[in-house]
């Protein structure tokens, strides 16, 4: 029917193919060429069975994300999986891969589905934004029933063939999509079946129908955890019309909830950082043809915290580790912690109870750095202090293979002085895990000013094979995120000198989207980690550190800047903390004042958005979109504000530039004043967004 979707007769089936690599995305040719397959087939006399399969490695993903934001093309999937309802021979989906999304509503819109073992379903929308907008709201509650239904599409997460046996979303389970769909399609036949419309049944609404406690209970706790944003509450809604609105009404409202959803603010945020994600793993100024280095086995050097998370995230995905301490004490120690997390994951059935065995197996602990020798990429996760550093970088080049990629997981230092310490500065670069490590998804990758090519590949390619997103950026204190996290660090002590509490502050930014305020947080790190960093720099924050010198250092110690009670890690505000950052300011001849939530809130984002545009400016940096994505995967930005170089284009570049002016002129703080960059964006009525258009290289 076109390049994109053939149809073939085997014996009495026809067989609908779609073809449109890499993920059989509902483009436009996708979407005619299944529409005409179907009304053909279903015209054809000799044709009694109608097979839908795919392709390559998946079934239908979901929709073609090069038609974001352009005006639709006809036929609109909701037609398309109404040819496939008016069909009068039963139509049935063979899933393999992936039914996302429209590819999942497609299919049930059919009269029968079935998948291979190990294929997954869901509806993914809610996390840009979004409802399904093709009929998925009422057609899966009414094949899975509505408890399960308002699950799965709240939260957005797929579910594996079995579960969806069980559940009734398929009909059954397959060796083979295309075989298996039509050995299936001969059974229909033989044992004369009738077609089974979704839209028609209503038989697993019927206890929820009669009870609806059952299904608030359900829709409460799918919600529970989305505070803030809107798609899941609406999904949520649009799911519980399946109980008291006629089908062809609730697709109406569906398709306006879903309309209005697309307009809003929040799904426009998700939407970036859906995109922004997907173009941060793009490497700029590397030429085509360049390939990143062959990785066989990996070297990690150190066992604590960080290091066994790093070794945990490579074991995961299969990658052998050699994983090196100084002593067997740290060793044994560090082994039996990895070991311990992966138990405490089987037993709460995120891996299979086998997994924890197998993956041990891929850890070789050793003592020593010669043990670096069979490495093809060497991970330093040490203390973070130069010396050290440059010490342990010493022996790895002395003992690393060569063409062997050494990168060192500093979160601040200078890569360019830890690489002039080695004979090969060209394979050395920054991998910047966060912490945990096995469970945080950004890599920010440092480039230095000597790492060739093919290394800097190496660590995004593989880093994208350990399940991270990878963020290139340049060499500077503390690179991206850190840096900006330190001027939101000086604003809140600033912001405390002027007369805020860190109660008011915190409650600001998590009434923002942050799941934690900067305070709070300070006590769960530990705030004597960032003294200890100050003093090393000759730096002092007057408030922070007389906290510290109080012997306040955080929940360690039961109290930080909030207290804590005994086994409780939920922080309490007070009084001798404010009763310290009075004494604080009175020495220092300051008066404190009241703050407002918003004034709070602008001093807090604003600065951090103005260090992102000298970021930018300095091409730390390549992207606005990769600011975006480091602070949404590294810092619990919330998804809904998109990151804070989109928000502030969301807020408006000319406002910010103006606000900061101002802060700047009655704080006297000239940090504050706006960067060049900022300042032009705002005078020419420009966006952040409008500097991505240089090249890049995925």
């Amino acid at each position: 029917m076109s390049d994109a979707v053939k149809l073939a007769l085997v014996d009495y089936c026809a067989l609908i193919i779609i073809d449109a690599p890499p993920v059989n995305a509902l483009s436009v040719a996708v979407r005619r060429g299944i529409f005409e397959s179907v009304q053909a087939a279903n015209a054809d006399a000799a044709v009694r069975t109608i097979v839908m399969t795919c392709a390559g490695r998946t079934f239908i993903a979901g929709a073609d994300i090069t038609e974001f934001g352009k005006p639709p093309q006809p036929p609109a999937l909701n037609e398309v999986i109404t040819a496939i309802e008016s069909c009068s021979k039963p139509v049935i989906a063979a899933i393999h891969g992936t039914a996302l999304g429209g590819g999942l509503e497609l299919a049930l819109g059919c009269h029968f589905r079935v998948a291979v073992k190990d294929a997954k379903l869901g509806l993914p929308e809610v996390k840009l934004g979004l409802l399904p907008g093709a009929g998925g709201t009422q057609r899966l509650p009414r094949a899975v029933g509505p408890e399960f239904g308002v699950r799965m599409i709240v939260t957005g997460e797929p579910i594996g063939a079995p579960e969806a046996l069980d559940h009734g979303l398929i009909d059954e389970i397959v060796e083979s999509q295309a075989d298996g769909a039509i050995a299936f399609a001969r059974k229909l036949v033989a044992e004369q079946r009738p077609l089974l419309l979704l839209r028609n049944d209503d038989s697993k609404l019927v206890a929820a129908k009669a009870d609806r406690s059952l299904f608030a209970a359900a829709a409460a706790a799918a919600t529970k955890k989305n505070r803030g944003l809107n798609a899941p509450l609406a999904c949520a809604e649009a799911v519980s019309w399946t109980l008291d609105t006629p089908f062809d009404e609730a697709l109406k409202k569906e398709r306006e909830a879903f309309l209005k959803l697309v307009a809003d603010d929040q799904a426009k945020a998700q939407r970036h950082a859906f995109f922004a994600e997907r173009e941060a793993v793009k490497v700029r100024d590397v030429a085509d043809g360049v390939k990143p280095r062959p990785v066989g086995r990996v070297a990690i050097i150190g066992a604590g915290t960080m290091g066994g998370g790093i070794a945990m995230s490579f074991a995961n995905a299969g990658i052998p580790v050699t994983l090196i301490e100084t002593g067997e004490e740290q060793l044994t120690r560090g082994l039996g912690t990895m070991r311990k997390n992966w138990d405490a994951t089987a037993a709460r059935g995120g891996i299979p109870a086998d997994e924890p065995a197998k993956r041990m197996a891929l850890i070789d602990g050793k003592v020593g750095l010669e043990n670096v020798r069979d490495a093809d990429l060497v991970i330093e996760a040490v203390f973070e202090t130069m010396a050290i550093k440059k010490a342990v970088f010493t022996a790895i080049d002395a003992n690393a293979r060569p063409g062997a990629v050494l990168a060192t997981n500093t979160s601040y230092l200078d890569i360019n002085e830890i690489a002039a310490v080695t004979r090969r500065p060209q394979d050395v670069l920054g991998m910047h895990f966060f912490s945990p490590a096995n469970i945080m998804k950004l890599c920010e990758v440092v480039r230095a000013k000597q790492t060739a090519p093919d290394a800097l590949l190496t660590a995004t390619t593989l880093a994208k094979r350990i399940g991270k997103t990878p963020v290139v950026v340049g060499v500077c204190h503390g690179f991206v995120g850190n840096r900006m996290l330190a001027v939101r660090g000086l604003q809140g002590e600033a912001l405390l000198k002027s007369g805020a509490l860190p109660e008011e502050v915190d409650a600001v930014l998590t009434r923002f989207g942050f799941s934690m305020g900067p305070f709070a947080m300070g006590d769960l790190a530990g705030l004597d980690i960032g003294w200890r960093s100050r003093q090393d720099r000759g730096i002092r924050w007057d408030i922070a550190d007389a906290i510290c010198e109080a012997g306040r250092l955080g929940q360690k110690t039961s109290k930080g800047y909030y207290r804590y009670e005994p086994g409780s890690r939920a922080p309490i505000p007070d009084p001798k903390v404010e009763q310290l950052i009075d004494a604080t300011c009175k020495r220092l001849g300051l008066t404190r004042r009241t703050i407002g939530d918003q004034e709070i809130l602008e001093r807090m984002i604003y600065p951090m958005i103005n260090e992102g545009a000298r970021i930018l400016e300095e091409k730390i940096a390549a992207r606005p979109g990769d600011i975006d994505v480091i602070w949404l995967y590294g810092y619990g930005w919330p998804i809904h504000r998109g990151g804070p170089m989109f928000y502030a284009d969301l807020v408006g570049l000319r406002t910010i530039v103006e606000r900061l002016e101002f802060y700047a002129r009655s704080l006297n703080e000239p940090a504050l004043k706006p960067t060049a960059l900022l300042g032009r964006l705002a005078d020419e009525g420009a966006t952040f967004a409008s500097l991505n258009t240089e090249k890049t290289r995925g």
